[in-house]
């Protein structure tokens, strides 16, 4: 774990749902912000027990850039009783669209968060990008309505799900992605996330990859 600004913890941890040949390395980031009073994890994955003692003594809340982001989320709830902060799962219409599949393979929708929507532990709060967020959080659009970039403005940090990623060689925009959204261009996301060059960037942390700066930012989004 290490501190990129004063209360801005990184650290990284290998996901337990990595298969071999999958673009993306087994070795994941999850985000902390710490200010003292308020205790922030940003799709947390073995959470290192250094910031997991504080959370009796802060006002703590999970903000997750994507649901299927979820990761450690449930059994920190189920410790701890914490408000998670989610985009909204995959319905079974966005699925079919998606991915071409039928109704029944579609089922009830994606499993992702499942149990917190079902009050099986903590508490849920449902947001897309650009609707209200607490703790001066701001969401911007990502490849899909329920994949999100998050802007910190008290620690001038962007955080990014899935739609900006890190393999190796440099931050980027994920086109893997564009293929299940017909009609769905790169320029198209590109423009959804823009806004943040308006704004004093100073740290980009991807959940893919190592944090990085404002100069990995404009040239992913050139």
């Amino acid at each position: 774990m290490r501190e990129l600004a004063p209360g801005l913890w990184h650290w990284q941890a290998s996901h337990p749902g990595w298969e071999e040949g999958e673009p993306w390395g087994p070795e994941v980031s999850s985000y902390a912000l710490d200010d003292g009073e308020r205790l922030l994890l940003f799709d947390p994955l073995a959470v290192p027990g250094e910031l997991e003692t504080r959370i009796p003594d802060r006002e703590t809340a999970i903000v997750l850039t994507a649901p299927w982001h979820e990761r450690d989320s449930q059994s920190l709830c189920e410790r701890h009783g914490l408000p998670v902060y989610t985009p909204p799962p995959d319905t079974a219409e966005e699925l079919m669209e998606q991915f071409g599949i039928t109704a029944e393979q579609a089922g009830e929708g994606s499993p992702d968060v499942r149990w917190l929507l079902k009050g099986e532990a903590g508490e849920a709060h449902l947001f897309r990008a650009g609707g209200p967020l607490p703790f001066g959080l701001e969401a911007f659009p990502g490849h899909k309505p329920n994949d999100v970039a998050l802007w910190m403005p008290d620690r001038g940090a962007v955080i990014v799900g899935d739609t900006l990623m890190d393999f190796g060689t440099g931050l980027h925009l994920n086109e893997r992605w564009l293929r299940f959204r017909p009609g769905l261009t790169r320029e198209h996301v590109a423009e959804g996330l823009r806004p943040l060059l308006e704004l004093p960037v100073e740290h980009v942390l991807p959940a893919h990859g190592d944090p990085t700066d404002r100069a990995a930012l404009e040239q992913a989004l050139a």
